[in-house]
């Protein structure tokens, strides 16, 4: 049986908003507070019934039985030691893109097991309460990590909410989830920034570009319009694992330049069918 809790949300933008969105439609908040360093989007959360009161988060944390971290990873590392600091049994969770870091600023910590750490893997290029979606999360995967180090009261209820919300559940170790997501997320949003940087360096000789520009471009370099604030931190809190990553994709495109400039038909053909292997992992 579900257990209904009060709730705050400390980044009431994309993910926080639409997380808030979902544990209200779902009856599993009976109430949510937004805690935001910005005063617009806390205010537009409010007005627009994404969360029902703003406060500090001194204010915030006695009034309430869950904690939501929804904010940048760095600033998640700076903030989250603090916030354990402050509670006595209430939930911590996250909602991050990378795990080894937060979860070093914490080790030792008294409260260490009020704290669950977990990444769902859903999100748009848009930011802020005014992107928030009513279906966000739904059919998605869900990581937790280091589960072990999680209280069992703590880890079962937000189990059951990102259940409640239709997410699968992966469990795996930080240091494997930050490697992992170095290969399905962050790489793919460095890919999507320098193509965009490339097509917008070429488009001042050639402006055409864009008039032409379909679909599969449109979809390519989505990701290109993302929040830099957001997406900065993530790529230098899991620095090693995207430069490894990042080598074998310029590795990857020197083949490809190479076949190209050789006039290397076969060697072509080679890489792009070895490419469409990628139907196994994704139909």
């Amino acid at each position: 049986m579900k257990s209904v809790k009060k709730v705050a949300i400390v980044g009431t933008g994309l993910i926080g908003g639409s997380l808030a969105l979902r544990l209200r439609n779902e009856k599993l908040a009976s109430f949510i507070i937004g805690i935001d360093s910005n005063l617009e989007n806390a205010n537009y959360a409010k007005e627009h019934g994404i969360v029902d009161e703003v406060m500090s988060l001194e204010e915030a944390i006695p009034l309430v039985d869950v904690m939501v971290i929804a904010i940048p990873v760095d600033q998640s590392v700076r903030l989250l030691p603090s916030v354990l600091d402050k509670v006595d049994q209430q939930i911590v969770f996250d909602v991050g893109s990378t795990k080894r870091s937060l979860i070093d600023a914490i080790q030792g910590h008294s409260q260490r097991g009020r704290f669950v750490a977990t990444h769902p893997m859903w999100g748009t290029e848009k930011k802020g309460p005014s992107a928030v979606v009513n279906e966000a999360f739904q059919n998605k995967a869900l990581a937790i990590c280091d589960k072990e180090n999680s209280d069992q009261d703590a880890l079962g209820w937000v189990q059951m909410m990102y259940q409640q919300l239709g997410m699968r559940i992966l469990y795996m170790g930080a240091q494997e989830h930050d490697l992992h997501a170095a290969y399905i997320s962050h790489i793919s949003h460095i890919t999507s920034f320098a193509l965009a940087n490339t097509v917008l360096e070429k488009e001042k000789e050639e402006a055409a570009i864009f008039d032409l520009a379909s679909a599969g471009f449109e979809s390519t370099v989505r990701l290109a319009k993302s929040n830099p604030s957001m997406w900065a931190p993530i790529f230098l809190h899991n620095k090693m694992q995207v430069l490894d990553v990042l080598e074998e994709h310029i590795h990857q495109l020197k083949k490809f330049r190479q076949a190209i400039h050789d006039s290397n038909e076969k060697e072509l053909f080679a890489l792009m069918e070895q490419a469409n292997q990628i139907k196994r992992i994704i139909p």
